[in-house]
Order: structure tokens, then C-alpha cells, then sequence
């Protein structure tokens, strides 16, 4: 439902807002801040993915949780998406996705919101190579902490 919301409500508010703009500054000074927030909104969305890609491959090289920079990385496609839309409520939107510190909040409310919904989620790998995987996810101690765990059962080895 709120999909259908949104894909009334955008293009009436970007209608409105290029009715009204449109009627102060005029048709041709319009287009042009259409167009240069494009081509500006290229080159940021460009600049800014390199760097959260860049941070991406430095954290599975050095086996750190890559969520965050690839959470970055999605927020900035995103950002591009609505730059490249003609507009001026979308283009104020994808800027401010472009703003490292509102990523970081959306991120975070992301985060717990689906922290709060995996009250007893867990999951199991399927087998693989003859060896057992298994992961357990959502164990929840008197401290508040979990405590996430992955096992592989492998053949003994043969000692002499």
C-alpha cells in the first residue's frame, strides 16, 4: 500500500513544484537546473560509489562485516536514481542521500528495525563437501548480547 502512495504522491508533488518554479524563474532557467543537477548528481553519485565499492573490497580483504559500506553503496545507487529522475523533490532527496551522515542514520534505523524483527530467527546452511555448516542465530542471554556461532565437522585425522 505504501508503494501505491508513493508512486501517487511523487510525480503530484514534482508536478507542483515544476508549476510553481517553473512560473517564477521561467521554462528555460528550469530545464537547466534539471540538467545540471543531473550531470552534478552524476559525478557525486560516481565519486561517492567508488569510494563505498573501495571500502567494500578493503573489508572482505581484511574479513570485516562488509554490510555497512554495501548498505552505503545501495543508498548511493539509490541517491543516482533519483538524480537522473527529473525533478526537484527527487534531486533534493538523492542529495541528501549523498550526505555521508544521513546514509549513516538510515542505516542504523534499518538495522534495528530488522534487529527487532528476528526474535528467534535462525537458519542452517546446506551441507557442503561432506562437511556440516550450521549457524546459530538469535540466542539471547541475560546480558542482552548474542552469541552467533558457525561449526564445520570435519573427518579425524589419521595420527601414527
Amino acid at each position: 500500500m505504501w508503494l501505491f502512495v508513493l508512486f501517487v504522491t511523487v510525480p503530484i508533488i514534482e508536478i507542483a513544484l515544476f508549476i510553481q518554479i517553473g512560473g517564477e524563474i521561467g521554462l528555460l532557467s528550469t530545464l537547466g537546473i534539471v540538467i545540471a543537477t543531473a550531470f552534478l548528481g552524476t559525478y557525486l553519485v560516481r565519486k561517492q560509489g567508488l569510494s563505498a565499492l573501495s571500502q567494500l573490497k578493503n573489508n572482505v580483504e581484511t574479513l570485516e562485516n562488509p554490510i555497512a559500506p554495501l548498505a552505503h553503496g545501495i543508498l548511493i545507487l539509490l541517491a543516482g536514481a533519483l538524480l537522473l529522475t527529473p525533478g526537484f523533490f527527487t534531486d533534493a532527496v538523492g542529495f541528501s542521500l549523498l550526505v555521508p551522515n544521513i546514509r549513516i542514520w538510515l542505516f542504523e534505523r534499518v538495522k534495528q528495525r530488522i534487529l527487532h524483527s528476528q526474535n528467534g530467527f535462525s537458519f542452517t546452511h546446506a551441507r557442503t563437501g561432506g562437511a556440516k555448516h550450521s549457524s546459530q542465530n538469535g540466542k539471547r542471554h541475560a546480558s542482552g548480547t548474542t552469541i552467533e556461532g558457525v561449526y564445520e565437522e570435519l573427518a579425524p585425522k589419521n595420527d601414527p
